[in-house]
């Protein structure tokens, strides 16, 4: 009962597509399919808003009309079509110049916003830390402020002494003003903020434990994954960028090195540059990351498109050659055959990993991979003689690496051992010998919980 109450009281809202013909064709179907598939991830969106979805119109066209979008035609088949399904607000699936949704909202009757928007509609619901929610108003501020529109000549403020006695300044410039002022107060916060993260992060890297992002489109099973593999209990949900804070993890690898793993905002088609920029501070962790985990959701018929759009974020931050591990999740959704099909064509054993963070399968060849493919800290086999007295060294040695022969002998313990680097110049006043470990001479891995 109360489940169907909250459904009813939901906004309803009419979607609106735009798809453009390519250049040369004369056919619509390929624009209709683009289209389609466009309208229905907008449609995900929307009900991530909390919206109940009344209907949709798709329009195709040679070009885009620079005053209302989707053309006065248009226009009035949606004005008919909101009227019809009573529904008090428009969503667009594309981003709107001031002059067309200014348009766009006089033509149909009712409230209009565009992708943008409704995105950054989203960020604001699910922003929970201070810095996520200043860098969500920043990008909102940044959006509204060219598409103010003075509805009123009232007088808000008049100045006072000579030469300054006029008609004062109108409602739309104090409202500028006021924007302005207070995006340059976001700005010194957040850059307050980014700060503070550099500082915790430079003291991070004081031992080092190297960095791994989990990126991917939004909905890709990243959150479901960083879990799985942290226990960390962040919360993974369907709907899109349920995730808008990073999380930061330590995990333990097959070798007994240990690394940290970041848990970042998905990704999106068309990702707003105010948004990228204004969650600058967040991405910067996707920077410093050794090793990134491009995370996917196989399940999808579009994820050969949401890769395209993340690695095209990807180049946007400048990380599009740093050291990178596809990793093809949500494999429990596909049948059988298609998986095999899937494992034989992406060179299972040498591109990829397939992971299911709901079964657990493919997360002990994950570790594995992120094991031989992290550049930080490498590991080494030492002899070591440490005294039975010193406690402290003897579980440190245990705790922190392998090791595969004890004997003790004259009140000390003779160990062999693989321990990663960092480690290793810990106890150097204990080491008899060390070699580099070559990545043939190191045991098969396994799962350390």
């Amino acid at each position: 009962m109360k489940i169907a109450q909250a459904l009813d009281n939901r906004e309803r809202v009419l979607l609106v597509g735009l798809s453009l013909k390519a250049p040369g064709r004369a056919r619509s179907s390929e624009a209709s399919a683009s289209g389609r598939d466009s309208l229905a991830e907008l449609e995900e969106l929307a009900q991530s808003a909390g919206a109940q979805i009344a209907g949709s119109v798709l329009q195709v066209r040679d070009a885009i009309d620079p005053a209302t979008l989707v053309g006065r035609g248009k226009l009035e088949e949606i004005r008919a079509e909101a009227q019809a399904r009573r529904v008090p607000l428009v969503i667009v699936d594309h981003n709107l110049t001031p002059v067309q949704l200014r348009n766009m909202e006089k033509a149909a009757g009712c409230r209009v916003i565009d992708r943008t928007q409704l995105i950054l509609d989203i960020f604001a619901t699910h922003a929970r830390s201070r810095e996520g929610q200043l860098q969500v108003e920043l990008a909102q501020l940044n959006y509204l402020l060219p598409r103010l529109a003075g509805h009123s000549e009232e007088l808000s403020r008049l100045g006072g002494g000579i030469g300054t006695r006029g008609p004062g300044e109108q409602k739309l410039e104090t409202d500028r003003r006021r924007i302005r002022d207070r995006v340059r107060k976001i700005r010194q916060a957040i850059e307050k903020i980014r700060w503070q993260r550099s500082t915790r992060r430079r003291a991070r890297q004081a031992v080092p434990l190297g960095m791994i992002a989990l990126v991917g489109y939004t909905n890709a099973g990243k959150s479901a994954l960083f879990n799985a593999l942290t226990d960390a209990g962040v919360l993974a949900s369907s709907k899109m960028f349920a995730t808008l804070d990073p999380t930061i993890r330590a995990v333990r690898l097959p070798s007994r090195r240990r690394v940290l793993l970041s848990d970042t905002v998905g990704f999106i088609r068309d990702l707003p540059p105010d948004l990228i920029a204004a969650f600058r501070a967040t991405l910067e962790e996707v920077q410093e990351a050794a090793l990134i985990l491009h995370v996917t959701d196989i399940s999808s018929p579009r994820h050969a498109e949401q890769d395209a759009e993340v690695l095209k974020v990807l180049r946007d931050l400048g990380v599009e050659d740093r050291p990178r591990l596809r990793v093809l999740n949500k494999t429990d959704l596909l049948a059988e055959n298609d998986l095999a099909a899937l494992a034989k064509s992406n060179g299972h054993a040498q591109q990829a990993v397939f992971t299911s963070a709901v079964t657990g399968a493919g997360l002990d060849e994950l570790l594995a991979r992120m094991d031989a493919m992290m550049p930080v800290d490498p590991l080494v086999r030492l002899r070591l003689r440490i005294p039975v007295s010193d406690g402290r060294h003897l579980s440190l040695v245990h705790a922190g690496g392998q090791v595969f022969r004890s004997e003790m002998g004259d009140g000390a313990f003779l160990l062999d051992a693989e321990l990663p680097e960092s480690l290793a110049r810990q106890l150097q006043e204990f080491v008899l010998d060390a070699r580099p470990l070559t990545p043939a001479q190191r045991p098969s891995a396994q799962r350390i919980e």
